[in-house]
């Protein structure tokens, strides 16, 4: 049984696919509870991004071959929330200086909790979110993408996309989080730069 993490803990999300890991952040908890967990992701954290073999871009749409490169994350406050067997999670966004700048839901994998965080993967259909509540779908291009080049079914975009119905149905109904002024949410000043775990690039 995993442990149970606690406020200002730093742990890892890796993002999974067939069997290896595409991407890897450090990044601080604010909850670990039962029915929700929540994430904070400073700037200026390092995490390890995907790059094709031979290439320096950072991938979008996963492909058979890649290596993991370096990057840092820049400018932008992040509060994440996710729940138990829901496969979006929730994005709250403020610039350096705490400026609120909407929101993002991310179309992913429930959380899967691991010995130093929490393993998903990404869908690549997003949906942002300005300050105002207005919305618009985002990168639904990659997710075709993904169709042709074989790395999932058209059943599975289409499954995606009714998540994504779900996801605005949280959001245009006030749902969590969207039922609370998080605009006004800071971390812990204690809390120190989250940085990857050790084991962080072993796959369980």
């Amino acid at each position: 049984m995993w442990v149970r993490w606690k406020p200002g803990d730093a742990v890892t999300l890796r993002e999974i696919w067939r069997g290896r890991i595409w991407t890897a952040r450090a990044v601080t908890v604010v909850e670990d509870a039962d029915d929700r967990l929540m994430f904070h992701v400073p700037p200026g954290i390092r995490w390890k991004c995907p790059v094709a073999s031979g290439g320096h871009g950072w991938m979008r749409v996963p492909e058979e071959r890649w290596t993991l490169g370096d990057r840092v994350w820049e400018r932008k406050h992040v509060l994440s929330f996710a729940w138990p067997d829901v496969s979006h999670a929730v994005l709250a966004y403020w610039d350096d200086e705490w400026s609120f700048l909407g929101w993002y839901i991310n179309l992913q994998t429930p959380l899967s909790r691991t010995a130093i965080g929490f393993d998903f993967m990404d869908h690549m259909l997003d949906i942002e979110v300005q300050p105002d509540g207005s919305w618009r779908l985002k990168d639904e291009e990659e997710l075709e993408e993904w169709v042709r080049r074989g790395g999932i079914t058209e059943l599975d975009a289409h499954t995606i996309r009714q998540e994504a119905q779900r996801a605005i149905v949280r959001l245009e109904t006030g749902l969590p989080p969207f039922d609370e002024p998080w605009q006004d949410w800071r971390p812990d000043p204690s809390w120190r730069v989250p940085e990857l775990s050790p084991g962080w690039d072993v796959a369980d």
